[in-house]
Parts: structure tokens; C-alpha cells; sequence
């Protein structure tokens, strides 16, 4: 397990490497690449409760359920969200729900095919606005728009007072799957009202909402903030992608 920095939210995962790991709070934030296309899936577990989230299953269920593991020695996994349809955020989603009995909650623009794809039911359908309670954490739902229709990233703002050496007060973790990235917003397969609906939301729902400092953990690759990216969002409008 790899302690992340407790300053800036990046540090870095390999496929086939150990977590990271973040320790805040009220909850540990643990990190793992896996798949061939370096898919990032995160566990978010309550320090009080030991209830467990898992933020995508994107590949090799033996090391996410080793995941799972790393937060509970009972395996326990209370619900995975899938942030997106596309298959590779979900391949292993079967079967991590069939040996940990977990809840699975998707976009509802997405759930259908989610279902369709993986035989799971998407029992929580979830909404811009929406809240996703994990023991004693609360993770707001951010709809996101365009990479596909469903996709939603999960947003857990941390307590006051800060006491953990890696907590700041009121500090957001932004899970935006393939919504928003360092250097950019999600593929919208050069079509311009995606590209245009999926930055809107982006700006709207996130950069006018939450504080520079929030930490932007992305279905691929390394971790970045906003603050570091807000300055790039006009040369992401008129680039157009």
C-alpha cells in the first residue's frame, strides 16, 4: 500500500502495483490501476462504520476484491457505482457483485445498458442532486453529461475539523470517471453539442461549485485539481475537445 502525498491530490497507481491509499477523517480513499487501459478504481471506506463504496469495476475482480479487502478484512462492500456505460469501466462488476453481494447504482441514463451489458440490476438510479450515503459519508451526485448520457461523478466533501495529517477542512473528492481529466474533459466523439453539453456541465457543476482545491480523482491516470485545471477551460472551449 502506497501512502499518496497529503499536500496536492496527485500520486500515482500501476496496473499490477499496491493501492494507494488516503487517509482523512472520516474515510480512507484507496486507489488501484487495473485493465489494460490503466482504468483507475477507487474504495471509499467509513472510518466509523467500515461501510464500503467502490467507484467502478473496471477489470480483474481478484484485485478489486483484493481492494475491497485492503478497507475490510470482511470483504464487505456495500455498493459499487458505475460512473459510465462503456465497458471498460465494468467489465469485472459481476463478478465483484456476486461474491460481495453489493448494491450497484449507475446514472439513470445509463442503467439500462449497464444491465444489459453486465446482468446486473441497477438498483439505485441515480440523478444530478442525488445523494449516495456510504455508513456515516454523504457523496453528492454530479450528473456530467455527454461522454455519455448517464455519466456521474461523486463528490466527497471532508468535515470540519480537519485532525487526520491528510485531511483540509471542507476539502472535495471529485470521482469523475471519464467526465474530466488533467488537461481536459471526456471524449464526445468529435460531436460538438456533447462537447458543448458535457463542458457546460463541467464548468457549471463543478468549477463554479467547489474550491480550488478540490482533488479531481479521473477514471484514468493521475489525480489533479481543479485549480490546476481551471485555467485551461477557455483553450478547452475553443479547441473543442
Amino acid at each position: 500500500m502506497t501512502a499518496l502525498p497529503v499536500g496536492p491530490c496527485t500520486g500515482h497507481v500501476e496496473p499490477g502495483g499496491p493501492s494507494g491509499v488516503r487517509v482523512l477523517d472520516d474515510a480512507q480513499i484507496r486507489t488501484a490501476s487495473v485493465g489494460p487501459m490503466d482504468n483507475d478504481a477507487y474504495l471509499v471506506t467509513c472510518r466509523r462504520s467500515g461501510a464500503q463504496l467502490l467507484v467502478d469495476a473496471p477489470a480483474d475482480p481478484d484485485r478489486l476484491l483484493a481492494l475491497v479487502r485492503e478497507g475490510s478484512g470482511s470483504a464487505r462492500l456495500d455498493i459499487v457505482v458505475v460512473t459510465h456505460r462503456h465497458g471498460d469501466h465494468l467489465g469485472a462488476l459481476a463478478s465483484v457483485v456476486a461474491v460481495t453481494g453489493a448494491r450497484v447504482a449507475a446514472g439513470a441514463a445509463d442503467a439500462d445498458a449497464i444491465e444489459e451489458a453486465t446482468g446486473c440490476p441497477v438498483t439505485v438510479r441515480l440523478r444530478h442532486g442525488d445523494h449516495v450515503r456510504v455508513g456515516h459519508l454523504t457523496l453528492d451526485v454530479v450528473a456530467l453529461r455527454g461522454h455519455t448520457p448517464g455519466s456521474v461523478a461523486l463528490a466527497l466533501t471532508e468535515d470540519l475539523p480537519a485532525r487526520a495529517p491528510g485531511s483540509v477542512a471542507r476539502r472535495t473528492h471529485l470521482f469523475t470517471g471519464d467526465s474530466l481529466f488533467p488537461g481536459g474533459v471526456g471524449g464526445t466523439q468529435g460531436d460538438p453539442a456533447r462537447f458543448a453539453q458535457l463542458l457546460g456541465d463541467v464548468t457549471s457543476r463543478v468549477f463554479d461549485r467547489y474550491r480550488d482545491d478540490t482533488c479531481v480523482h479521473p477514471g484514468h491516470g493521475d489525480a489533479t485539481t481543479l485549480g490546476t485545471e481551471r485555467p485551461h477551460l477557455a483553450a478547452w472551449a475553443a479547441r473543442g475537445w
